[in-house]
């Protein structure tokens, strides 16, 4: 068993970087909170169903592998099936399986689930930019885009 003295001194937050780490949990449980509520009052998709179809609604074909859907939505795989069977129900979304690989499951963006996503979009990027982008300056948005997309991709890689 290690001795107390031996365990290193936490590397405590200064002022501004406490400042910084507490300003991004409140901005964004309260942003994430706030389009949620958006989306269902508005088309009644929740965030992640609307992430779930914008991602199958750039890929080729409309589809993805529910593997890498979960990767690209940072979710896991019970998080992500739970969703998409809510889609599936309602039509927007259907699967397929792989056919070179039995384990394999395929979503698909149904017709109307592009037709959904095409009403649902402008109030959700009406709402990213009245919440967030309109009240930063262009250099804090720069600054933000490449802050979280280094710790991103730091997280990715690990």
């Amino acid at each position: 068993m290690a001795d107390v003295a031996d365990t290193p001194e936490p590397n405590w937050l200064e002022h501004d970087e406490m400042r910084a780490w507490k300003a991004f949990l409140a901005a964004s449980a309260l942003l994430n909170r706030r389009l949620d509520q958006q989306l269902k009052d508005d088309s009644g998709l929740s965030h992640p169903q609307y992430e779930i179809l914008v991602r199958l609604a750039a890929a080729p074909a409309g589809e993805l592998r529910m593997t890498e859907l979960a990767d690209g939505l940072i979710n896991s795989k019970s998080g992500l099936t739970y969703q998409v069977t809510q889609l599936e129900k309602a039509g927007l979304v259907r699967r397929r399986s792989c056919p070179s690989d039995v384990r394999g499951v395929f979503a698909v963006l149904t017709d109307l689930g592009r037709e959904k996503l095409d009403g649902a979009a402008p109030g959700h990027v009406a709402t990213v930019r009245h919440h967030l982008i309109d009240v930063l300056t262009p250099e804090q948005i720069l600054a933000l885009a490449d802050g979280l997309g280094e710790v991103t991709r730091r997280l990715r890689t690990r």
